[in-house]
C-alpha cells in the first residue's frame, strides 16, 4: 500500500498547540470532523489556520493491521481506527501540552458565585459536580464551566467548557453504563437552569468536593492537605486516560513520566493551599445549602 502525508493539522488550546499528521490514500479535510468532545474536554479547541509545530504529536497510519504505540514523544495509530480512540489521544496529549505551558485541565465545574469563584471537583467519586453547578445557577451564580475547570500556575480559573453534557459519544466511545444526558436535571430540577456567562480570569476561592447520593445526609467537613492533594490530582489525572481502554484489546499507552508526575504534585501541593470541603447531600439543593454556610 503507498501511503502518503495526506493531512498536517494542527490544534490548539489556549497557547497548548498540537499537530497530527495521516498518512494515506484518501485526502481528508481534517483529522475530526467534529471537535464538540474536545470543547468538552479542553474547554476551548481550535483548528490553526496553519501548522507550526515543527515535529507531529500524533502520527496515523491508515493502512496495515490495527496498532497503537507511543515513543515518550509521539503517538502512533496505524490501521483503521474510528474517530473515539483517535479524539481521546488528542485530549491526553493535548492535554500534556498544556501542562508544559502552564495550564492544569481539572474535571471540574465551576461557577461565580456570592462574590468568590467555586469550583466543583470531580475527584474519586465524580458524584455532583455538574448537578452542583447548575443549583448553583439556578441560585444566580455565573458560569465558570462545567465539564473542565482549566487553571493557570497561579491558581486563576482562566477557561471553561460550557456545554453542561457530552450529548452523543462518538464511534468507539460508546457508554451503556451512562444515563441519559439530562436524565439527572428531569430529576432534580425539572427543566435545565439558565445562566450568564464569567468570562474574566478569577482565583479559584474555594474548592467543593460534591458527593450526592438520594441517602446521604447533610454534612460538611474542611478536608486536611492529604484529601485534598489526593482529590486533585484525581481530578487531573483524568485526562490522561490510564484507566481506560481504547478499544477492544487495545490499553491507552502510558503517556505519563516521573517526572511529570512529580512536577504535578508539587504544582498540586501549591493549588491545595486553599479552603477545600467534602459535602455529602441528597440532592444538589442541599448541597448549596451546605456550601451557603461557608460563602
Amino acid at each position: 500500500m503507498n501511503e502518503q502525508l495526506q493531512l498536517s493539522e494542527e490544534m490548539s488550546a489556549e497557547t497548548a498547540r498540537l499537530r497530527v499528521d495521516v498518512y494515506g490514500t484518501e485526502p481528508r479535510a481534517h483529522v475530526l470532523e467534529d471537535l464538540n468532545f474536545l470543547n468538552y474536554r479542553l474547554a476551548d479547541v481550535r483548528i490553526s489556520p496553519r501548522v507550526t509545530v515543527p515535529e507531529p504529536d500524533i502520527v496515523w497510519h491508515e493502512g496495515g493491521e490495527k496498532s497503537i504505540s507511543y515513543d515518550g514523544r509521539t503517538m502512533t495509530f496505524r490501521g483503521p481506527w474510528p474517530a473515539g480512540p483517535i479524539q481521546k489521544v488528542v485530549v491526553a496529549m493535548l492535554a500534556l501540552r498544556m501542562e508544559e505551558v502552564g495550564l492544569h485541565p481539572f474535571h471540574a465545574s465551576a461557577v461565580r458565585y456570592r462574590g468568590k469563584t467555586v469550583m466543583f471537583l470531580g475527584g474519586e467519586s465524580n458524584h455532583g459536580k455538574s448537578m452542583g453547578q447548575l443549583e448553583a445557577c439556578r441560585r444566580g451564580a455565573r458560569l465558570v464551566s462545567t465539564e473542565t475547570t482549566v487553571v493557570d500556575d497561579d491558581g486563576r480559573a482562566v477557561k471553561g467548557s460550557k456545554e453542561p453534557f457530552i450529548k452523543k459519544r462518538t464511534e468507539g466511545t460508546e457508554r451503556a453504563d451512562k444515563a441519559a444526558p439530562e436524565a439527572g436535571v428531569a430529576k432534580f430540577f425539572g427543566d435545565m437552569p439558565t445562566w450568564e456567562l464569567y468570562t474574566e480570569p478569577s482565583n479559584v476561592d474555594v474548592v467543593v468536593v460534591p458527593s450526592i447520593d438520594g441517602n446521604y445526609s447533610p454534612s460538611l467537613a474542611e478536608m486536611i492537605p492529604f484529601e485534598r492533594q489526593f482529590q486533585t490530582l484525581h481530578s487531573l489525572q483524568n485526562y490522561f486516560l490510564l484507566n481506560e481502554l481504547l478499544a477492544a484489546d487495545w490499553p491507552m499507552p502510558i503517556v505519563d513520566t516521573e517526572h511529570l508526575r512529580l512536577a504535578r504534585a508539587k504544582w498540586v501541593t501549591k493549588f491545595s493551599n486553599r479552603p477545600y470541603y467534602f459535602v455529602r447531600a441528597a440532592n444538589p439543593q442541599v448541597l448549596l445549602d451546605e456550601v451557603d454556610k461557608v460563602l
